[in-house]
């Protein structure tokens, strides 16, 4: 059984390496990174049901997690907030760009309950040559939206 979400509290992939977290630890975040929680071999499906389990906010690079249907599953079955990090930048821009679009991702955690999955954008190359601290955006991947048809 999975446990109430805990707004705030963010648990980074292995995939996000060292930077990522303290970049966001350093923004003021709450940040748990999976190197302090789980051993380095440790599968997705385990950590997933954890995460769950302590209603953590889930962060990874990794967009394939979606698509594979175990770990669909696992988010899906823990009730995972889980935060798809979109982007061929370094993990300090990624990071960066997190922490400038955190109240997009807020609204989108009180907007929507666990299990989701939201792909988090950078803002478009316009949009950072104007300011290097633009926001991304925040988009649910899943569930998918309704049509208000």
């Amino acid at each position: 059984m999975s446990g109430p979400l805990e707004p705030g509290v963010f648990f980074t992939d292995r995939d996000l390496g060292n930077r990522f977290p303290q970049i966001l630890a350093a923004a003021g975040l709450t940040v748990k990174k999976h190197s302090d929680h789980f051993r380095a071999n440790c599968p997705d499906e385990e950590w997933l049901k954890i995460i769950g389990q302590k209603g953590w906010t889930a962060i990874t690079h990794d967009g394939r997690i979606r698509y594979k249907p175990n770990e669909l599953d696992a988010v899906i079955r823990n009730d995972v907030a889980l935060l798809v990090v979109v982007g061929k930048a370094s993990f300090q821009e990624l990071a960066q760009n997190f922490v400038a679009t955190i109240p997009k991702i807020m609204e989108l955690l009180k907007t929507h309950s666990p299990p989701l999955i939201a792909k988090i954008y950078r803002p478009s190359s316009k949009g950072i040559a104007k300011d290097s601290n633009s926001p991304g955006s925040a988009e649910l991947w899943y569930p998918k939206p309704q049509n208000p048809n």
